[in-house]
């Protein structure tokens, strides 16, 4: 009866608030692009909280954009493979490990990669700079190739476009809207602003997703997005999720002032 004056007003049903499944815990971490430092700040207060709430079972998601803009990727990569043998952890693939994997071979892909962030992602290889930026496309390939391991090229190939758990599906840039979750194109789910972000309806799931940088985290009905601009803003967020839960979590330049003024 209800639901029908509801409708009759014109007025929406109330969502009903995601949860994650009994007994689970979910710590999804936003875009780290190269920004090493952080990554371990926020891996250590994750840890440190997921301890302090006691027993469950914890997943990490990792929502993609790992490398490129800051100056440790390869740091950030390292970390990431030794965090997942340490505990559960899901990788996202973000739109630049999809830059990285396309120029490994092709040319044209290898210029955009260059200029949004991936010249600091072969630097951290231990290319220099300067000889980096005299060489010619086939030779800067050809260094890329060379000095990034096959196992990280393999290990970024092996993410994932997204992850469910219970009401929650982690994406790295967001999903089509009104396409059922098993439809989404992997391309959207890596690149994807408009339509996504400005959809007020349902998507099938609450979207947590990063991509779009927000200088606080970006809560809507249907989504919230984390990414805070670490190399931007110098802020990593990650959220925590259990049940109906929610709360975040940070690592940030400023903390590190506050630290060290200390």
């Amino acid at each position: 009866m209800l639901s029908t004056i509801r409708k009759l007003l014109g007025r929406a049903e109330p969502r009903r608030a995601p949860s994650t499944p009994s007994g689970e815990r979910v710590y999804a971490v936003g875009d780290i692009h190269g920004r090493a430092d952080l990554f371990e700040d926020l891996i250590h207060t994750i840890e440190k909280d997921d301890a302090e709430r006691g027993r469950a079972h914890t997943t990490v998601v990792l929502l993609g954009d790992l490398i490129d803009r800051g100056h440790d990727s390869a740091a950030v990569v390292a970390r990431a493979r030794e965090w997942g043998l340490q505990r559960e952890v899901e990788f996202i693939q973000g739109n630049h490990e999809e830059m990285l994997l396309v120029a490994r071979n092709d040319k044209d892909a290898l210029r955009g990669f260059l200029k949004f962030g991936g010249l600091e992602t072969i630097q951290s290889y231990g290319v220099d700079k300067e000889a980096l930026l005299a060489a010619e496309p086939e030779e800067m390939q050809r260094l890329m190739n060379e000095v990034i391991p096959q196992d990280d090229f393999d290990f970024l190939d092996s993410f994932k476009k997204m992850v469910r758990i219970g009401d929650y599906v982690f994406v790295h840039a967001g999903v089509r809207p009104e396409t059922p979750l098993e439809h989404q194109l992997g391309r959207d789910c890596r690149w994807i602003r408009e339509p996504f972000l400005s959809h007020r309806g349902d998507f099938g799931a609450f979207v947590v997703h990063g991509h779009t940088i927000t200088q606080e985290p970006d809560v809507c009905d249907n989504r919230i997005g984390i990414d805070t601009g670490a190399f931007l803003h110098g802020t990593l967020t990650a959220i925590g999720l259990q049940g109906t839960d929610r709360w975040f979590l940070t690592a940030s330049d400023a903390e590190k002032s506050c630290r060290e003024a200390a």
